[in-house]
């Protein structure tokens, strides 16, 4: 049966009627089942063409009614930046209006007129960058009607790298996955100390930036432990700070006594000695030494007490909002509020509140611990920038959150029930891909006037000079799949991504920093112009960029990009050459026949063979073949360099010759330890290894040039 009423309110809501696939030859559309069950899950129910209609006539009803919409993004440069379009409630007749521009600095204009119906009113001049008030007051004899508006004045592009490093100019960096990077003296995991480290060691090879994983908060147990899982993407993980540069720690006999027991000296040892991140240990052990940390900390007055104070009121509620839900994570043993009892599931609950203040030290704990990692990071930017790095560190912003995390317990209006993000079918997968992670309501999102958005953003910029999106196409639509199906049944969603991007513009401009998209996969075609046109970097991945007669010579790649060789979820360069990868593909049952093996090697003996023409290489003789990684390694790093694009990332792991990779999608921790992999060498073994300066050596020209 025809549903014309459903599939208006579908498209009305944002939901596209058809995509094209990856291949980009087929064209897939959604069916009015997904669309009904996407509708549900906005809370949009419409089993009948009546109800369809019922909602119809509500959102037009809503429109009507509203004078000024709740947000408005425009670019300064825009003729029509002094331009507010107004809706005369129905039935006021001619009315006079007034309009109240109160700008971020505190400047006020205002601006009058009579109208009926609608009118546009002009604005005596364009409002500067910012965050600025609009309040629309409606007269109809006695009658008033009142509004406000959120005016966003943003500007037309983001930082580029021509801004940092002048016009023309290019550089180079290293990518790291942090909690993989190994020194001495570590706690088992990489930390703060350990980025200041790479920093230094990077900045003495010219190198602009160091880039890398998401440092979102995580709960640091069991399954908890992916870096684009988190439980908060608005603050930090507390197991990247180094509890040994704490500066409580000269004054704790407390936590200095901990440290020289006996016990502790030999977790220290065995955490140092693993293979593997142990994250549960890990997280215990310093968790143990911070809490002492935190007593002397509450027990002294220092100047450190009043930049906390600061800190703590720049960021609440939302800080102890977390903190809350950290403590409460802690107590019930689980990070998923919706198994907690169901007085719990209400951030603001009397039982709550009741927590929170018989829990008051616990939850000040977690403050604390914010505090720190926020100094620590800081120092590790101040270095960068006193080293003449440009850049300095490039963070990494997530996609989404856990379902069950404290950004969802937060906003629950916001983060929605019944569907996850993903991706759809494409030849590598005929169900799609299910991230697990929770859609965001785009209606939502506008009516609290993207407040969750730039609240992400200020945090995501923080001691940072360049920020990567990862999969920025989740700005344009996202890819919904309701619960219990698979991609086949999922469909698109359209988000408001010129009002997202302006943010994003204006936050790049007030943090000085360049901005990334990662925009792999299938990309629609007014994403490239319209990143291109707000400045954003695209993500050049070298053995992703090939054509019909195999990878692209460099001269195509584009000037406003970020080049590497690979990516977190792809093996390193010596994995890929040594097909370390398809050994562990077929381990785990991603090949499950010796005919889907045999298939991959076939594979990859042409991408071998298309990569050594790429880059001019010859073939390794017998004797080079335990070496040619680094020569195969510095010739990609060559060829990238020989490119258009401004920015150039060569990974660490491929660098020190790692062999496996930090994650392999699409399998559990069952069959592959994700996220856990430390690197073979310490960050002092690699700062004097003369076979890491090879690796590197083809990046040199990009560093002589900064």
């Amino acid at each position: 049966m025809s549903r014309p009423q459903l599939r208006a309110l579908a498209d009305r809501l944002g939901i596209l009627s058809e995509y094209l696939d990856q291949t980009g030859r087929y064209v897939r559309r959604t069916s009015d089942a997904t669309r009904e069950a996407m509708l549900s899950i906005m809370g949009f129910d419409a089993p009948s063409e009546d109800a369809a209609r019922g909602w119809l006539d509500e959102l037009d009803h809503e429109q009507r009614a509203t004078i000024l919409d709740p947000v408005r993004v425009v670019e300064r440069d825009d003729r029509k930046a002094t331009q507010v379009r107004l809706r005369v409630p129905p039935g006021a007749g001619n009315a006079d209006v007034e309009l109240t521009l109160s700008e971020e600095g505190g400047q006020v204009w205002h601006a009058r007129a009579a109208a009926r119906g609608s009118v546009t009113l002009k604005l005596p001049s364009r409002a500067p960058y910012g965050y600025h008030r609009l309040a629309a007051r409606v007269r109809r004899g006695t009658t008033e009607w009142t509004a406000d508006q959120s005016l966003i004045v943003v500007p037309s592009s983001c930082i580029t790298p021509a801004d940092l490093l002048g016009r023309g100019a290019n550089a180079m960096g290293i990518v790291a996955n942090l909690y993989s990077v190994r020194r001495e003296h570590d706690w088992g995991i990489g930390d703060a100390t350990t980025l200041m480290q790479l920093v230094e060691w990077a900045a003495a090879r010219g190198t602009a930036f160091v880039g890398v994983n998401p440092l979102h908060a995580l709960f640091n147990r069991g399954w908890d432990i992916s870096p684009y899982s988190p439980v908060s993407r608005l603050f930090r993980n507390v197991i990247y700070i180094d509890v040994e540069s704490v500066p409580e720690l000269q004054h704790s006999e407390r936590a200095r006594r901990l440290l020289n027991t006996p016990e502790v000296r030999q977790l220290l040892r065995e955490l140092r000695a693993t293979t593997m991140v142990e994250y549960d240990g890990v997280i215990a052990l310093k968790l143990r030494v911070l809490s002492a940390l935190h007593h002397t900390f509450r027990a002294r007055t220092s100047e450190r007490n009043r930049e906390y104070a600061d800190f703590v009121r720049a960021r609440d509620p939302e800080l102890t909002r977390f903190a809350t839900w950290m403590a409460l994570a802690e107590q019930s043993g689980t990070p998923d509020w919706r198994q907690w009892p169901a007085a719990l599931h209400q951030p603001d609950s009397p039982s709550v509140t009741a927590f929170r203040e018989s829990h008051k030290e616990h939850v000040d704990f977690h403050r604390w611990l914010q505090f720190e990692v926020h100094q620590q990071l800081g120092q590790v930017a101040q270095r960068a920038r006193a080293l003449g790095m440009p850049i300095g560190v490039y963070q990494d912003l997530a996609i989404g959150t856990s379902r069950g995390g404290s950004d969802t317990w937060t906003n629950p209006d916001l983060f929605l029930a019944g569907a996850s993000v993903g991706a759809p079918p494409d030849p590598y997968s005929a169900v799609g891909q299910n991230w697990g992670l929770p859609p965001m309501d785009p209606r939502a999102l506008r009516l609290q006037r993207y407040g969750y958005w730039i609240r992400l953003l200020r945090h995501a910029f923080e001691h940072t000079g360049a920020l990567r999106l990862d999969h920025i196409l989740g700005l344009f639509r996202s890819f919904w799949i309701p619960d219990g199906t698979t991609g086949k049944d999922g469909a698109y969603v359209r988000f408001p991504s010129n009002d997202l991007l302006g943010i994003l513009a204006l936050e790049s401009v007030r943090h000085n920093a360049v901005v990334v998209g990662e925009d792999l996969g299938t990309v629609p075609a007014e994403v490239p112009p319209t990143l291109r046109k707000w400045g954003i970097l695209s993500s050049k991945v070298m053995l992703f960029e090939r054509d019909k007669r195999g990878f692209k010579p460099a001269s195509r790649y584009p000037a406003l990009a970020l080049a590497t060789a690979d990516t977190h979820d792809m093996p390193p360069l010596a994995g890929f050459w040594t097909e370390r990868d398809i050994e562990l593909r077929a381990k785990v049952g991603l090949l499950r026949t010796p005919a889907d093996i045999l298939r991959a090697k076939r594979e990859r003996a042409v991408d071998k063979t298309n990569l050594l023409r790429a880059l001019d290489l010859s073939p390794p003789r017998h004797y080079e073949a335990p070496h040619f990684a680094r020569r195969l390694t510095a010739a990609i790093h060559e060829f990238l360099s020989a490119s258009p694009a401004q920015l150039i990332g060569a990974s660490l792991d491929d660098l020190a010759g790692e062999h496996d990779p930090v994650n392999v999608p699409g399998v559990g921790a069952d069959k592959y330890p994700s996220w856990r992999r430390r690197t073979r060498m310490t960050m002092e073994e690699i700062g004097w290894s003369f076979e890491v300066d090879d690796a590197l050596r083809g990046l040199e020209r990009r560093g002589k040039r900064e």
